[in-house]
């Protein structure tokens, strides 16, 4: 191929380089700009949950400083851990950054802990992301929930979380933990793994920060009741279906948390990805720019050599 062709070629195949780059960008800063809607609906929805679940845990506390005879499953420590069951949440789709692959390391340093312990592990799945690792790995995975989509629905994660509550309840497990992504601020997303079961005396909320844990506390355990509910039909009957309704509601938190998580560290990994995209266009451009230059320079060297030469 003659040098002239030869420069045309690569000229050519510069501007078909940048063309594809330009058209990456106005992808992924769509996506940013989709992520970055779906991130202030996923953050009304984790924290309208928190006033439901600070309300049970605040009739849930009471009760059971009115009736100290009486202590749910829920509340039971156990002496020994020989059994416990591990729910993950992760994402259905990629393209959020390392936000899954930070709390899949976490599962499995705790998977890794407990084994080299003999404790047995039984897991639950909420996400794609996080049923395709557990599977590769050949953990026991008892039940699972996937395309989740942009809402969590508390029937659907009930439905998978049956299986570890029931055998709880049973005895045939002796803790629950559950991994997700804490959401912190929009910059900010903190891999979690936090014990579900037995729940904590003072009934803290595991997902406010260790600032607010202190308040809770001090607010339980310096609250003195000189009053007491009317129960229908008893005491026992409430204090079990509020605390049915609180771990269910933590679950729900926890799922709320991790997709507020998904779709900012989307929006962050989309602007990244933009930003990097008009850096190669840029230093593309400059590329072409003298590569044109050489070829023009070029072709009027080669004329004025000829005019010479006439």
């Amino acid at each position: 191929m003659p040098l002239q062709e030869s420069v045309m070629a690569g000229i050519k195949e510069i501007r078909t380089k940048i063309k594809s780059v330009q058209n990456t960008s106005k992808i992924t800063k769509a996506m940013e700009m989709v992520a970055a809607s779906k991130m202030r609906k996923a953050q009304e929805r984790m924290r309208a949950g928190r006033p439901y679940a600070d309300k049970v845990r605040e009739i849930a506390a009471h009760l059971m400083q009115a009736n100290p005879d009486y202590t749910h499953a829920y509340m039971q420590e156990s002496k020994e851990l020989k059994n416990v069951g591990v729910i993950v949440v992760t994402t259905d789709k990629g393209l959020c950054g390392g936000l899954n692959t930070n709390v899949l390391r976490l599962v499995l340093n705790r998977l890794r802990d407990f084994k080299d312990q003999n404790i047995q592990v039984q897991t639950t799945a909420f996400g794609t992301k996080g049923a395709s690792m557990l599977a590769r790995i050949g953990a026991n995975l008892v039940s699972q929930e996937v395309q989740l989509g942009d809402e969590p629905d508390l029937s659907r994660l009930i439905g998978a979380i049956k299986v570890q509550l029931d055998d709880y309840l049973d005895g045939k497990l002796d803790a629950v933990y559950i991994a997700t992504s804490l959401f912190v601020n929009t910059m900010r997303q903190e891999p979690t793994f936090i014990r579900l079961l037995p729940l904590p005396s003072d009934l803290n909320d595991p997902f406010q920060s260790k600032g607010d844990d202190v308040k809770s506390a001090q607010k339980v355990n310096q609250s003195e009741y000189g009053w007491d509910y009317i129960y229908e039909p008893n005491a026992k009957a409430v204090i079990d279906d509020l605390l049915q309704r609180y771990v269910e509601g933590l679950i729900y938190q926890a799922v709320a948390e991790n997709m507020a998580s998904e779709q900012s560290a989307r929006m962050v990994a989309m602007k990244s990805a933009s930003d990097n995209a008009g850096k190669v266009i840029d230093e593309l451009q400059l590329v072409y720019n003298k590569t044109r230059q050489a070829a023009i320079t070029k072709e009027i060297s080669e004329i004025v050599g000829g005019a010479a030469a006439v």
